[in-house]
This record gives C-alpha cells, sequence and structure tokens, in this order.
C-alpha cells in the first residue's frame, strides 16, 4: 500500500508517532489510509452541505474497512464572483485546486481517494488531480440544487435572476418583481439547477466513468444523495483491490464517450476548456477539432435551463446521465467496452437502464437539433477557434452580420449594455479578456443575460476572447483564439467594422481587407497593461490559450 512509505518499519516510528496523535490505533495502522478529498466551505452554496456528504462517504469507507482522512481545497462560486475583479481568479483557481491536492497526497501518501467537488472549477481540478495522482479513486458531487419557483407557479435558477437585471435596467421590471426574484430563484445548497457549467461537468464525470450512477443528477438535498456518498466510500475499497485507477477508465473512448454526452446533453461552453485541460492531465489528445467533429454527428437530445423550461431535477427522474448514455449507446455513439467506477465496464451499467423518455430526452431519431449543443467557429477573427453553445442560439441568430461595438474589457461592455446604448444588429465585442489577457478569462454571465434581459436576444450578437457562464443563452461567442492580449486580430477590430457569423457553416469572419488590417497591426501598441501582481500575475506569465484547454505551459515551453 502507499502508505506504508509512512506505516513500516523501525525507520517510520517518527511518522507513527505523529499518526497516533491524531487517534490512530494499532490496528487503523494496518488498514488503507483513503484519502477524502472535500471541498466544502461555508460562502459557497454547491459546498455549504459538503461536510455532510464528506460524513457519508466516511462512513462508507469506515464500513468497507479504511481509515478516511479528510481535507477541505479551495472552491469559488462563479455566481458571487460574477461581474467583478473576483471572477479573474475563477478558471485560474482550476489550476490552483489540482496543484494543491498534488502537494497534499504527495506529502501524506494514501492508498485511494474519494473526491468531493461541485462547482465550476472545482470538478475539472479534482479530475485533474486524480489523473497526476493516478491512484484508485471515485467522485461524488454534491448534486444540483432544486429549481426556485415564484408564486404564478414559474420555475427559475440564478440565469433568470441575471436576465431579470437587464430587465429592470429599462424599466421592463419592477423593483417587487425583480425582488421575488432573487428570493425564490435559489431554494437551497446545491449546484446551480440549469445545465451551467458545474452541473455540466458533473454529468460529464458520470459520463467519463469517474463516478457512479446518479453522480450528475440526484439533488443535493435528498437522502439519495447520502446514500450515494456512503456508496461511493464504500466501492473506493472494491477499486483499491482491484488496482483500478484513473489511467484505467481515463482512456481515449472514454473522452469520446464524454464528448457525446456534451452534445447530447447542450452543456456548458466551459466544457470545451476543460475536457481538453482533463485530457491533457491523462495523456490523451483531446481538442476543439475533435469537439467539432464529434459535435456534427452527435444529436443533440436534451434541451435544458437555460436553453429550455426543464431542470436537472427533471432530468434525474427520467433516468439521468445514463439514460442518455443508453440512447446513444443503443444508437452506436457509445463505446461500452471502457472501464467505469461502478463495474467492469460501462456496457454492464447501461444494461441496468431505459433510454431516452422521448419527452425530455428525445429519441435518437427525433431529436432536438440534428448537431451537438457546443459548435466551433473558424475563420480570420477565429483562426485557432471559438466556442458557441449553439444549442441555446435563437434560430435567428444562426447566422448574423452587423457593426461591431468594441470594447477593451468586461466592465466597459457591460456599462455600455446596461446604458442602453447597443442597438439591434450590432455585435458586441469584448476584448482582452483571454487567459492571459485578463487574465483569468473572466465569466461574463452579466453582458449576455442583460442583452436578453433588454429584448435584444434576437438581434444583437456578443463575441469575445473570454467565456461565457454555462448559463448564458443567446448569440454569444467566446474563448477566441488567439487572444487580443497574444496578438489576435480581435484586438485590431474598431467600431463600425463588419462582423460576419454563420453558426451552421462554423465561421467567424471580420469583413476588412487584408492591406486594413495589416496597417492596423503595424500600428497596434500591445495589450493594456492590467497592472497585475500575485498569483495572476504567474497565472498571466503560465497560461496557454483557450483553443489549449488553458493549460500551464510545460517547462521551457515558449
Amino acid at each position: 500500500m502507499g502508505s506504508d512509505t509512512i506505516k513500516k518499519g523501525p525507520a517510520k516510528a517518527p511518522h507513527r508517532s505523529l499518526l497516533r496523535a491524531l487517534g490512530i490505533t494499532d490496528q487503523e495502522m494496518g488498514r488503507p489510509f483513503i484519502g477524502v478529498v472535500n471541498s466544502h466551505n461555508d460562502y459557497v452554496p454547491g459546498h455549504q452541505h459538503l461536510r455532510d456528504i464528506g460524513d457519508a462517504v466516511k462512513a462508507g469507507i469506515r464500513n468497507a474497512g479504511g481509515v478516511p482522512f479528510e481535507f477541505q481545497t479551495i472552491a469559488v462560486c462563479d455566481g458571487i464572483a460574477m461581474n467583478h475583479r473576483g471572477m479573474k481568479y475563477s478558471l485560474a483557481s482550476r489550476e490552483l485546486i489540482a496543484d494543491s491536492i498534488e502537494v497534499m497526497i504527495s506529502a501524506h501518501p494514501m492508498d485511494a481517494l474519494v473526491f468531493i467537488p461541485n462547482c465550476d472549477k472545482v470538478v475539472p481540478g479534482m479530475l485533474m488531480a486524480a489523473c497526476r495522482l493516478n491512484l484508485p479513486c471515485i467522485f461524488v458531487s454534491g448534486g444540483p440544487m432544486m429549481a426556485g419557483q415564484l408564486s404564478d407557479g414559474t420555475r427559475l435558477g440564478l440565469n433568470e435572476v441575471f436576465e431579470a437585471v437587464g430587465q429592470h435596467s429599462i424599466g421592463k421590471m419592477t423593483d417587487e418583481a425583480l425582488c421575488e426574484i432573487e428570493e425564490k430563484a435559489c431554494p437551497g445548497c446545491g449546484s446551480c439547477s440549469g445545465m451551467y457549467t458545474a452541473n455540466s461537468m458533473n454529468c460529464l464525470t458520470e459520463a467519463l466513468g469517474m463516478g457512479l450512477p446518479g453522480n450528475g443528477t440526484i439533488p443535493a438535498i435528498s437522502g439519495a444523495r447520502k446514500r450515494l456518498a456512503k456508496t461511493a466510500g464504500e466501492r473506493v475499497m472494491d477499486l483499491l483491490k482491484e488496482n483500478r485507477r484513473p489511467s484505467d477508465i481515463l482512456v481515449p473512448a472514454s473522452f469520446k464517450n464524454a464528448l457525446r454526452m456534451e452534445m447530447a446533453l447542450g452543456c456548458s461552453s466551459n466544457t470545451a476548456l476543460h475536457l481538453p485541460a482533463i485530457a491533457h492531465e491523462a495523456g490523451v489528445p483531446v481538442d476543439l477539432a475533435m469537439i467539432d467533429e464529434i459535435s456534427h454527428t452527435t444529436p443533440q437530445l436534451c434541451v435544458l435551463n437555460p436553453a429550455g423550461p426543464t431542470f436537472i431535477e427533471d432530468l434525474a427522474k427520467k433516468g439521468g446521465i445514463m439514460a442518455v448514455m443508453k440512447e446513444l449507446a443503443d444508437n452506436g455513439l457509445i463505446d461500452g467496452s471502457v472501464k467505469a467506477v461502478g463495474a467492469d465496464c460501462l456496457a454492464a451499467i447501461l444494461d441496468r437502464y431505459q433510454g431516452a423518455d422521448g419527452e425530455l430526452i428525445r429519441h435518437f431519431d427525433k431529436p432536438y437539433r440534428p448537431e451537438g449543443g457546443i459548435a466551433v467557429l473558424r475563420g480570420n477573427l477565429a483562426p485557432d477557434g471559438a466556442v458557441v453553445k449553439q444549442g441555446a442560439v435563437l434560430p435567428e441568430m444562426m447566422v448574423h452580420k452587423g457593426p461591431a461595438r468594441v470594447f477593451n474589457s468586461e466592465e466597459e461592455g457591460t456599462a455600455a449594455i446596461m446604458a442602453g446604448k447597443i442597438k439591434a444588429g450590432d455585435v458586441v465585442v469584448i476584448r482582452y479578456e483571454g487567459p492571459k489577457g485578463g487574465p483569468g478569462m473572466q465569466e461574463m454571465l452579466t453582458p449576455t443575460a442583460t442583452i436578453m434581459g433588454q429584448g435584444l436576444g434576437s438581434s444583437v450578437a456578443l463575441i469575445t476572447d473570454g467565456r461565457f457562464s454555462g448559463a448564458t443563452r443567446g448569440a454569444s461567442i467566446g474563448h477566441i483564439s488567439p487572444e487580443a492580449a497574444a496578438g489576435g486580430l480581435i484586438g485590431l477590430v474598431e467600431d463600425g467594422d463588419i462582423i460576419s457569423i454563420n453558426i451552421p457553416a462554423r465561421q467567424l469572419e471580420l469583413l476588412v481587407d487584408e492591406a486594413e488590417i495589416e496597417i492596423r497591426r503595424q500600428a497596434w501598441a500591445g495589450p493594456p497593461n492590467r497592472g497585475v501582481t500575485g498569483y495572476l500575475a504567474r497565472y498571466a506569465a503560465q497560461v496557454t490559450s483557450a483553443a489549449q484547454g488553458a493549460v500551464f505551459k510545460k517547462p521551457g515551453q515558449a
């Protein structure tokens, strides 16, 4: 056992002495040591209840003969961090989470691990750490929040609060109505209730084979969630006996399965950052070209909030992720031979499930869309790629051409939108918000939701080298690569330039002739100096482009 490094032999007497200070008995010294990596804190609604989940996991470990040791990681709530300086730290926290877990487990050897994430960057950060450490492990998330409900019966999530702010800003909503939405949108603990980034990643963890069935959809507040946590604690002991590690599970076919599910579910565009980053740690090639190729051949079977009226709790009632996977598998799009934490192969799990119900989960031959929920655009504005959640774009905005309204920060763009300065037909350009330029690639739910709330969603597009919340809907195109700070063409766009967007054709073009572009390039003075210090300065120096998953450069990489 890995923990023997600190338990066995006379030379380890000092180590055992310190373990005895924790209350570890002689009998426990002979048992497997299991790390419980918990992201509990009291400030994040998705994580406040994770102490209870951790207790259930530890009970399961003890049931199966292990000795649990729990420790915490950081966790950023993107909703609370939105539209202020804190958002610069959100994506950047992913690398810190992975690094801190690597440090903790390397310094304190364990035999196996249970990971307890819930919100956006914590899930991929923990998966990245799991790949690095390659110990037998299992994931159990904190589960989704229930949808809110207004007095008239309307169901809603966090996205509707942001859009309500947009309506309120132009006098289309009263103070009283805004207050009711604020009070009722988030009724309790859990990751925000729609197919936003947190739930997308928790669902894809299940699809990757790293979480048990139900991991992505069982509600946070249910007894079933606690039972799942206890079962995960028990199951990790089996994985230890079987010596089943992430390298056995996270193989190329597993990532293709997850990408199929990403498209069928209509997941957050942020998954196009996180899946390549996890694959990078696993040594598996996943890039934007692969993502778009799979989009072309995978139908979208679910339309969940913010794209539709249903929520994660509704998907749970229809069989959850396994039901969607079963529908794809029955039509040849899922490789059932891959290993998973719940069985020797995925097919053995899927055999226990029914496929689509035909309504919330559409049948394969009657999908919501013939293509997947995410598309990758290219063109002179994004030669390395840009990402759009096409499953949440209104039909009339799938093709759009209009004049650019250019802003050098999210704050500038948001102020103009809130002030009513954006008109029908415009293409809002928010730049210098990429991984390096932001730094941290701010998530822009405020400007996109305000555009929708002001009734401009059918006539205004927004493009950026930043990124979007999974709650974003509309013609919102992000991850433009190369970013402005790296010399990308988006940094040379001027007010009034015509931008052409054609999502079905996967095209994003600046309609300015090459001679004029070259004049502008010669005159470009470089990115604005944001004056960042501390971790953000180190992050900006190390991070790669969004097209590469915004992972850190390898040592010696230019």
